[in-house]
């Protein structure tokens, strides 16, 4: 019954985890991008959150992917005056992502979700372990 419980809990980390890689993913690939018009608004940043709920069947509390909410931050401005989505003054508002924050991001959601692969491997090996023992 333990092991399901613990199988459970790693899998909602898994699932929650790699939500959250591929908006940060999502992130790191508009950094760059600007908007197509003068006056249009570029990419925003969106910052993952995770809410938990006792889960009926096994009586664990598992974690799960939340809203996303876009970053309020100021966007960057770069000085295009070429580009056509460039104001009077020859700016450009560029997206309000930090690429150095993404990788960090990235970097401890990757630890993670690695911590949830080892205890899904650990608890296999146990499981295997004792029945081998029962044999």
């Amino acid at each position: 019954m333990e092991f399901s419980k613990s199988l459970t809990v790693a899998a909602a980390g898994l699932k929650a985890q790699s939500g959250r890689m591929r908006i940060i993913a999502e992130n790191i690939a508009n950094a760059d991008s600007a908007p197509a018009s003068a006056g249009a608004e570029p990419y925003r940043r969106k910052i993952p959150s995770f809410t938990s709920h006792m889960d009926p069947e096994t009586g664990a509390k598992l974690v799960e992917a939340g809203r996303v909410r876009r970053d309020p931050s100021a966007f960057r401005t770069k000085y295009e005056p070429g580009n056509p989505a460039a104001n009077a003054r020859g700016e450009v508002q560029m997206p309000n992502v930090n690429a150095l924050i993404e990788n960090m991001d990235l970097r401890e959601a990757q630890r993670s979700y690695e911590a949830n692969l080892n205890m899904v491997t650990s608890t296999r090996k146990m499981l295997s372990q004792t029945l081998s023992i029962l044999k």
